[in-house]
């Protein structure tokens, strides 16, 4: 008797370029950039009830994510077994899709091993080509491998013929638009899906940054027949029709600008605040943002636009909070209290909030205990709520927009950042510990750092001044910092 040969279980095929583009990730145009330690789960889920379309993860680094050594690394960085990073929408959870997970490597080895455990988790696999930091040249990944086209490369086509899922690359640009196109064009035949181009130069971090030029953006749009991201210069929501305009790209990504007003694209899509394009419905439990109930008064049409793009940052500390509770997935304590900074930075810099600036940065959460560490900054976004009240409705002289969320302005290269004193120590001995606690490898390097509750933009060997305060000491306190670590978020 002939056996019965075993039923055949149908390989969905890998779609790829326009087809996923459209199918699978539902034809985004917003886009949450991958921030380091900051587009984690909570962040992405609050970014997507005010219209981010697709999210990316935090960047992860392919070889620690593999290693054993590293215990814990893993579950911190994508927490598989509580089940919500990567999850579909149900009754009892809210979507984290479409989603791209992004890691780092400079070994096609280590990064296919680490894709492949979470394959099953995402849409797409991005290798991150663009990270500027001086970690990552230590580590000798990101932009620092933009020399190695051999290399890059193998790591992509390693990707592309091993996955079921497509793979996607993120790059910053050469100087020489034709050297930017020459690259793009060989990352595709590699076999990158999606291309999203930051238009700065790996020279271009921190207060330094400048412009991205928009014009290597377009160029490469014009030379790829694979979907283009235009990453750069998108700090407000009218500077998203202009970047799409100016690049003929496919959608556009934010880092800073979403980092510090999670609204940037509320409204964007067909008038709403969420995605009419994502590739899946919206679970019926989502909750509905929670500015959307906030008082707006309708006789004054400006002030209803900027509320709609700019919500009320206490507001949206709030709503995090609230997220970052709900969650089995574990926030880290660090990226809690960094948001909470950002987005309340608007009013934190302004004197009458100096005392909820300082409270802010002695909290000390206990990650065992991390509800009694949220009640504590709760408290604190509840009365900030309370002083923005007032300031928050429009009169007929002014509207203060520091009761809004909005992007920080950076300070030009050739001068200083003056900041201002702490209440309870002094600038030389705050950095001094900030800088010891990086040394123990607590804190990241980039361009901005948070010290206590004073943000500083901080470049290698650039003086942060000081004269603010009650004493002689703190009138003029000037330092030398070399390099000092960052805890804002960088677009990796």
């Amino acid at each position: 008797m002939d056996s019965i040969p075993s039923p055949q279980v149908e390989k969905r095929r890998k779609l790829g370029g326009y087809e996923f583009y459209r199918e699978v990730l539902g034809s985004p145009k917003y886009i949450v950039a991958p921030m380091v330690d900051q587009s984690e789960l909570a962040y992405r889920r609050l970014t997507r009830r005010y219209g981010a379309q697709l999210v990316y993860t935090p960047m992860i680094n392919a070889k620690m994510f593999m290693d054993a050594q590293h215990k814990g690394y893993r579950d911190v960085n994508f927490d598989i077994p509580s089940g919500e990073e990567g999850a579909h929408a149900s009754s009892s959870t809210e979507s984290d899709r479409p989603l791209v997970i992004q890691f780092c490597a400079n070994s096609p080895t280590h990064l296919l091993a680490a894709a492949k455990v979470v394959e099953a988790h995402c849409d797409a696999i991005d290798i991150n080509l663009g990270c500027p930091q001086e970690i990552a040249k230590r580590g000798h990944y990101g932009a620092f491998l933009m020399d190695e086209w051999e290399l890059v490369f193998e790591m992509i086509n390693t990707l592309h013929k091993n996955l079921s899922v497509p793979v996607t690359a993120k790059f910053r640009v050469f100087p020489s638009i034709e050297k930017t196109v020459e690259y793009a064009q060989m990352l595709e035949r590699a076999g990158a899906q999606i291309l999203t181009c930051h238009g700065r130069m790996k020279e271009q971090r921190g207060v330094n940054s400048g412009l991205a030029s928009l014009a290597h953006i377009r160029a490469v749009k014009e030379a790829v027949s694979v979907p283009v991201f235009a990453n750069g210069n998108v700090l407000f929501a009218h500077d998203v029709a202009r970047v799409l305009t100016e690049t003929g790209a496919d959608g556009v990504m934010s880092a800073e600008g979403i980092l510090y007003n999670p609204a940037l694209f509320r409204g964007l899509a067909s008038g709403s605040g969420s995605s009419s394009s994502a590739s899946e419905p919206t679970s019926t439990s989502t909750p509905t943002p929670a500015s959307l109930t906030s008082e707006e008064n309708p006789t004054h049409d400006g002030y209803q636009n900027l509320m709609h793009t700019n919500p009320s940052h206490a507001d949206l500390a709030l709503e995090y909070l609230e997220i970052v509770r709900s969650l089995k997935t574990r926030t880290n304590v660090g990226a809690v209290k960094g948001h909470l900074f950002k987005l309340m930075r608007p009013a934190l810099g302004k004197e009458p909030q100096w005392d909820l600036r300082e409270r802010l940065g002695r909290i000390r959460v206990n990650p065992k205990k991390m509800d009694e560490g949220l009640d504590e900054y709760v408290k604190i976004c509840e009365e900030m709520k309370i002083r923005m009240e007032v300031s928050r409705r429009p009169n007929a002289h002014r509207f203060r927009s520091h009761t809004t969320a909005r992007p920080r302005h950076k300070r030009s290269s050739d001068r200083p950042r003056r900041a201002p004193a702490l209440a309870s120590t002094t600038i030389l001995q705050t950095v001094a510990a900030t800088w010891g606690r990086w040394k123990e490898g607590e804190e990241e390097k980039g361009g901005v750092v948070e010290v206590g509750d004073v943000e500083a933009v901080t470049p290698e060997k650039r003086p942060i001044e000081s004269d603010v305060g009650d004493s002689e000491v703190m009138k003029k306190a000037r330092i030398e910092v070399d390099s000092v670590p960052a805890s804002v978020a960088v677009a990796a």
